[in-house]
C-alpha cells in the first residue's frame, strides 16, 4: 500500500477557555421568546408543531451551561486520530481510525447537515475494529465537509458536491486509498452517489441511506407502501422544508443568527433531531443530549452556522439527472427518514444493487439514533458490496 502524503498533519482539537466562557455567558443571558401556542401534554409529536418548544429548549440550555463537558468530546476526537490536509487551496479536517486487521478495507463515511462528523462518532470503533471476528474490518476516514466543523470554510462558491465527491478521491489517494467504498447519509449520501457515478476507478462500491432517482418517474408500477412513500416525500419537500429553501436562498442571513446566538442556532439544529428521528416525542428518547450537544457545540465553537447552511447554496437540486451508478450499491431505507426512495426509481440510477434494506427501526440519524443496528445493516451491506460476485458484475468501469 503506498505510503500516506506528508501533506497530510496531524491536528488537535482544543476550544480556549475564553470562548468557552463567552458560550456559558451567552446563554445565561439570552433572550427566550414567549412559549408556543400550541399547548400538548408530553409526550407527542404534535408539540412540536411550531418547532421547538421553549419548555424544552429552557432545559436543554440550562443543562448546555451548567453540566456539559465539551472537553470530553475534544479528548474523544484526538483519541479516534485527527488530521488535515489541503485540497484545491482549502485546508480541510478528518478522522482517521486505522484498522488493526490485515484485511481491512478503507471506508470512506460522509455526514450532512445538521450534523457533522459527530454523526459517526460513535460507531468509529466498532467499523474499524469489530467485536465478531467474521465481521468485515474498515480504515475509517471520516471528513468535515468544507464549511463545516475544523474544515475551513469556502471564500469563493463551487463548493458544491461535485467537487466535494472529487476533493475526497484526492484526499483518500494521500492517505494511500487508492480504492475505497463509501457510505454517506443526508448530503453525505448524495456526495455517496456522485463518488460511485463519477469515480468508478477508485469507488469499489457504495452504501447509501439517501438514494435519489431520476426526476420524471412516475407511480405506475409502484407499491402502495411505495406510494406513500413517493407522498411523504412530495409532502415533506411542499410543506416541512422551508430550513432547505432559506439556507438555498439565503444563507448568509440566517448565518448571522447562527454564528451570532448559541440558543438561536441550538433551536435551529435541535428541530430538525427531533422531526427527523425515529421518536415520539424528544429526540432524546434515542439520541443522548451530550451528543447532540457535541454537534452544536462544534458549529459554534468553529463559527460555522453560515458556512455550513451555504452547502444547500451550492446544491440544492444539483444531482445530475443523467448521472448512473455502475459500482456495487447497498440501500437502506430507514422507516422515519425524511425521504425514502422506491425501488424502481432507485434502480434507474443504481443499476447494481446488491443489497436492499428495510430496517423496522431508525430515523435520518441512524448511525447516532440506533448505532449497534446500524454498523451492523452497514457491515453486512458493505460485504455484499465488496463480495467478489458483486466485483466482478459488468458495467461498472474496473
Amino acid at each position: 500500500m503506498p505510503r500516506p502524503s506528508s501533506d497530510v498533519q496531524a491536528f488537535e482539537a482544543h476550544a480556549s477557555d475564553a470562548d468557552l466562557d463567552d458560550l456559558r455567558a451567552r446563554l445565561a443571558a439570552a433572550r427566550l421568546p414567549e412559549a408556543e401556542t400550541v399547548h400538548r401534554a408530553a409526550p407527542g409529536r404534535r408539540r412540536w408543531e411550531q418547532g421547538v418548544p421553549l419548555a424544552d429548549l429552557v432545559e436543554v440550555v440550562h443543562y448546555w451551561r451548567t453540566g456539559y463537558d465539551w472537553r470530553s468530546f475534544e479528548e474523544r476526537l484526538d483519541r479516534i486520530g485527527q488530521f488535515r490536509t489541503t485540497i484545491d487551496d482549502l485546508g480541510i479536517h478528518f478522522l482517521h481510525r486505522r484498522s488493526a486487521r490485515a484485511d481491512a478495507t478503507p471506508l470512506l463515511l460522509n455526514h450532512g447537515w445538521p450534523d457533522s462528523i459527530v454523526r459517526f462518532i460513535d460507531v468509529v470503533d466498532e467499523l474499524a475494529d469489530p467485536e465478531e471476528a467474521d465481521a468485515p474490518a474498515f480504515h475509517v476516514v471520516v471528513p468535515s465537509l468544507p464549511g463545516f466543523g475544523y474544515s475551513d470554510k469556502p471564500t469563493t462558491t463551487g463548493w458544491g458536491t461535485e467537487k466535494i465527491a472529487a476533493a475526497w478521491v484526492e484526499l483518500m489517494g494521500r492517505l494511500g486509498y487508492g480504492k475505497f467504498a463509501a457510505h454517506g447519509g443526508d448530503w453525505g449520501g448524495n456526495i455517496t452517489t456522485v463518488l460511485g457515478g463519477r469515480f468508478p476507478a477508485h469507488v469499489l462500491g457504495i452504501h447509501t441511506t439517501f438514494a435519489e432517482g431520476p426526476p420524471g418517474l412516475t407511480t405506475d408500477g409502484l407499491t402502495e407502501a411505495e406510494r406513500e412513500w413517493a407522498e411523504d416525500t412530495r409532502a415533506f419537500w411542499s410543506h416541512r422544508a422551508a430550513y432547505a429553501k432559506q439556507q438555498a436562498t439565503r444563507p448568509q442571513t440566517i448565518g448571522y443568527s447562527l454564528v451570532d446566538s448559541p440558543v438561536g442556532l441550538l433551536a435551529w439544529i435541535l428541530d430538525k433531531f427531533a422531526e427527523w428521528s425515529d421518536t415520539e416525542d424528544s429526540p432524546f428518547e434515542t439520541i443522548s443530549i451530550d451528543r447532540i450537544l457535541d454537534d452544536v457545540t462544534l458549529y459554534w465553537l468553529t463559527r460555522t452556522g453560515a458556512s455550513a447552511a451555504r452547502i444547500y447554496y451550492e446544491s440544492h437540486n444539483s444531482l445530475d439527472p443523467e448521472l448512473r451508478v455502475d459500482v456495487p450499491s447497498a440501500l437502506t431505507m430507514y422507516p422515519r427518514d425524511v425521504e425514502k426512495c422506491p425501488r424502481p426509481w432507485a434502480q434507474e440510477r443504481y443499476r447494481q444493487i446488491v443489497r436492499w434494506s428495510l430496517p423496522e427501526r431508525g430515523g435520518h440519524f441512524p448511525s447516532l439514533e440506533v448505532p449497534e443496528l446500524f454498523v451492523r445493516d452497514l457491515q453486512e451491506g458493505l460485504a455484499a458490496v465488496l463480495a467478489p460476485e458483486a466485483q466482478s458484475l459488468p458495467g461498472d468501469g474496473r
